[in-house]
């Protein structure tokens, strides 16, 4: 098989029992499914073993996030497969979910990595806020989807369905040349979660590859999984990493005058946070900023160098203006 289907379990004793039969069943003979293990505490191993004593098992000796989770577990699979698709565990897929984008892969070398149309499990006629219909960000580094601008999330009436070049592709169902991760490192591992495949698709896209949404190809995500989107380490890590990943990645010529104008818009999130009643998502962003700069030089030293310009899917505004500002909650009402 040219397909590995690689799901990272932590703790998801459950979500193996719910969603990994639908997984096995509907990937038949195009994929073989794996799963990494980071280091478990609960009966997922035991759950595997029992249940299903024909899949690969890599398992790790202790969790180390979602980023160095993958990097380390692919390492054993490396020059096995064509194609990783990365699959989080609380994923619901439907037939032939593989073939459209495996198909597209095939007959276009210039894309590296590609993801489906992701819906909510809960709620079926809607986009799920991780990746809906492919992932975008605007000129001060904020993602947004097609299909869902910050908390607003759209219904699917089919206005997505057309396959379309996107900034980056979701990392709850991530399809990968398997040569393009390994080459460029995989993910950040010092991101732990949250924001990795962002970082990783900006530098495949630094490089000249193209990142695609496939329409064709439907998968239902539950979200939350391992982190609830109300947790404050969630918003630590995403705080952080953007700063992390714009550190990274913005061209010298843009980077101080973003970075500054981005560290005075999570002030502005921190008072919102306050005014809600929000304080430990607010400490979590002062916390998130302290660890930036005990981080800068580290992260300054992996910048690449680069030019924004020839970089596509970047919205040349701001989204926190047009969505807080002028009201727009639908990517159709974005300027072109």
């Amino acid at each position: 098989m040219k397909t590995a289907v690689v799901i990272l379990n932590w703790n998801g004793e459950k979500m193996l029992q719910d969603y990994l039969p639908t997984i096995v069943e509907k990937s038949g003979d195009e994929a073989e499914v794996i799963i990494i293990d980071n280091a478990s505490t609960d009966a997922s191993i035991s759950f595997l073993r029992n249940n299903y004593p024909g899949l690969k098992v890599i398992q790790l000796n202790k969790n180390i996030g979602y980023a160095g989770g993958y990097n380390n577990g692919l390492q054993e699979l490396e020059s096995k497969y064509d194609y990783y698709v990365l699959l989080n565990s609380d994923v619901e897929v439907t037939d032939n979910w593989l073939n459209p984008i495996i198909k597209h892969l095939d007959e276009n070398n210039d894309v590296a990595a590609c993801q489906p149309k992701i819906k909510d499990i809960f709620n079926k006629d809607k986009f799920e806020h991780a990746g809906a219909a492919g992932g975008f960000i605007d000129k001060h580094g904020y993602p947004f989807c097609r299909g869902r601008i910050f908390q607003e999330v759209e219904p699917d009436n089919g206005q997505y369905n057309a396959n379309k070049e996107i900034f980056w592709a979701s990392g709850s169902c991530l399809f990968i040349r398997s040569k393009v991760f390994h080459k460029l490192d995989g993910f950040d591992s010092g991101f732990f979660a949250h924001m990795e495949e962002i970082d990783l698709c900006w530098r495949m896209k630094s490089v000249g590859h193209k990142i695609m949404y496939i329409g064709e190809s439907t998968i239902y995500h539950v979200g939350g999984g391992s982190l609830p989107k109300s947790n404050p380490q969630k918003t630590f890590l995403n705080f952080r990493n953007v700063l992390l990943m714009l550190l990274k990645n913005l061209p010298a010529n843009k980077l101080y005058r973003i970075l500054l104008f981005k560290l005075f818009l999570d002030g502005i999130a921190g008072i919102k946070f306050i005014a809600e009643g929000d304080f430990k998502d607010c400490i979590a962003v002062i916390k998130a900023h302290f660890s930036f700069y005990g981080m800068f030089f580290e992260y300054k030293n992996k910048r690449i160098d680069q030019s924004i310009s020839g970089i596509t899917a970047i919205y040349s505004k701001s989204i926190v203006f047009d969505h807080f500002i002028k009201r727009k909650k639908k990517f159709s009402e974005l300027d072109n």
